[in-house]
């Protein structure tokens, strides 16, 4: 823990955490608040989950455009614009009664335009601290993320089934506005200018560990969107139970990612972490009791996060810096893609089959991330005994010779 003392007494590291992580807070309640608000007016957990993936493939469509806009138009207009956009969008989907298609398209303009706060942060935090410390930056940054999916979840679920699925959608409005503007004035965001790109758009996917950061974050967002519709389904009757089972999910990744921040990452990390989250997800399938799905969850979350803070260091490890905020934008978008794909599921599987099904989508995820991590492990860089860094910007120097 002095580690992480020290890191944070690095000027403008805890400032920057606390604004982004505050602007980041509705990303844990969004898609539960539109979970319960869909399921609640057309009475299908199927429905909500189609809301759901649109949601989900509007982010992943423009999560890398407009990562790479804030390289040509700077971050603080881009952050402006997209955030302005998303919370008029879920205002709608909140106040206005319409028929399913329109809750859809609602979603799909709410997902395109949610403002790209994790690929900004995670692109400043190079520029911020030296290279010892960027790993264990990204360890605590996947760690305290898990505040979101501690809080938010409990915040939403009590607000939307205590009060009004609206009030719970207006609750995030009022935190993307409040917690967005908050981030983009933050002192960091006019110090560090991402460099215009002058790859084509896409290029940095060529990068193996950049693709394998892709596929494996799919899989593990498809693997958590799985559970999550599983224990709203499973706890759907009993108030606040659903949030506080997610909440205890998110507190096994928080110790779990502290725990890793000072272990160092090697090519095997990756299938390591998500063989965690594979054996806790592996046997919450055996009861749908509130403390075995509690106590399983727990497992399976001391895994995430440290998966998450490895797909965060062989990101920035493997590419130009002007090509950072992209890269993290096609991580993301991977990571949505799974979400979508994890929800859909998971959503036809509950009315089908009963919220096990849930848990059953869940488990196949994560045995296709560990499979994907063992398979593929060459292309997972050693980060043991060298800089985390992101590669610096270069190019030809003419030189005139005699």
């Amino acid at each position: 823990m002095a580690g992480y003392r020290d890191l944070l007494r690095t000027p403008g590291v805890g400032r920057i955490i606390a604004a982004q992580l505050t602007a980041r807070f509705p990303s844990g309640m969004t898609s539960l608040a539109i979970l319960l608000h869909v399921e609640h007016i057309t009475g299908q957990y199927a429905a909500a989950g189609l809301v759901l993936a649109a949601a989900s493939i509007g982010q992943a469509a423009a999560g890398p455009v407009t990562s790479r806009w804030m390289g040509s138009w700077g971050m603080r207009r881009v952050l402006t614009l997209t955030m302005l956009v998303c919370a008029a969008a879920l205002a709608c989907m909140a106040f206005l009664v319409m028929p399913l298609g329109a809750y859809m398209v609602l979603g799909l303009l709410a997902g395109l335009s949610t403002p790209p706060v994790q690929a900004a942060v995670r692109t400043i935090y190079p520029k911020m601290v030296n290279s010892r410390q960027l790993t264990p930056l990204f360890s605590l940054d996947a760690s305290l993320q898990e505040i979101i999916w501690i809080l938010a979840p409990v915040v939403v679920t009590f607000v939307s089934t205590q009060i009004s699925t609206v009030v719970g959608l207006a609750l995030i409005v009022v935190i993307l506005l409040g917690g967005g503007t908050w981030f983009i004035l933050s002192p960091e965001l006019g110090r560090v200018r991402i460099p215009r790109s002058r790859r084509r758009l896409g290029r940095v996917l060529a990068r193996p560990p950049v693709l394998l950061a892709t596929v494996t974050g799919l899989l593990l967002i498809g693997a958590c969107a799985a559970v999550e519709a599983g224990v709203v389904a499973t706890f759907s009757d009993g108030g606040v139970e659903a949030g506080l089972v997610l909440a205890v999910f998110s507190l096994g990744s928080l110790g779990g990612g502290l725990v890793s921040g000072t272990i160092r990452i090697g090519r095997w990390a990756m299938a390591r972490r998500m063989a965690i989250v594979f054996v806790g997800l592996a046997v919450t399938t055996v009861s749908l009791d509130v403390w075995w799905i509690g106590g399983s969850l727990i497992v399976a979350g001391i895994g995430v996060a440290p998966a998450f803070a490895v797909i965060s260091a062989m990101t920035t490890a493997s590419v130009k810096f002007s090509d950072t905020a992209e890269a993290f934008g096609w991580v993301n978008t991977g990571q949505l893609i799974g979400a979508a794909a994890g929800s859909a599921v998971a959503g036809f599987l509950i009315d089908g089959y009963g919220p096990g099904g849930a848990y059953w989508t869940a488990v196949a995820f994560a045995a296709a991330g560990v499979a994907v991590s063992v398979l593929f492990v060459r292309g997972f860089p050693d980060l043991r005994f060298r800089d985390p860094s992101p590669l610096p910007d270069t190019e030809p120097v003419h030189t005139i010779t005699s």
